[in-house]
């Protein structure tokens, strides 16, 4: 059997795979959903997310929330918006489930962050199938 150069063993093409990054990264601000990721590379939601697991090593949950925290936290030590302008930016509907999911993915919240804490961020130092709680697993 020979593997594909642009395809991971048994993941996503590459093209594919760069296209839903982009694609996530261009909309971080409004709710995305698997059907709507799914939709973009012409799969089935279970097909896409089983595929996007096999090449990312994270759910496209796990990935979209990732993605969202480390560009609120770009913009919290770039800029002087609020936090709760930051949440509403990168695609969280209230600044308390903001706060709340970015003590869960980094262990710190967001203020703490921007005012330079010295806790070592979760996502940096852990796997990437295991920075976040099961909750974020969907």
């Amino acid at each position: 059997m020979t593997v594909v150069a642009d395809q991971p063993a048994g993941g996503l093409p590459e093209f594919r795979l760069r296209r839903v990054r982009q694609y996530v990264q261009d909309n971080l601000h409004r709710e995305l959903r698997l059907a709507e990721l799914s939709g973009l590379v012409h799969m089935s939601p279970y097909h896409f997310a089983r595929l996007f697991k096999r090449s990312t090593g994270v759910s496209p949950h796990r990935f979209l929330v990732r993605r969202r925290i480390e560009q609120a936290s770009a913009l919290l030590t770039a800029q002087t918006l609020s936090v709760a302008e930051i949440a509403r930016s990168v695609g969280f509907r209230t600044p308390s489930h903001f706060t709340t999911t970015f003590r869960r993915v980094t262990g710190i919240t967001p203020s703490v962050y921007r005012s330079g804490g010295k806790a070592e961020r979760r996502w940096t130092r852990t796997s990437p199938s295991s920075a976040t709680s099961a909750t974020d697993a969907r």
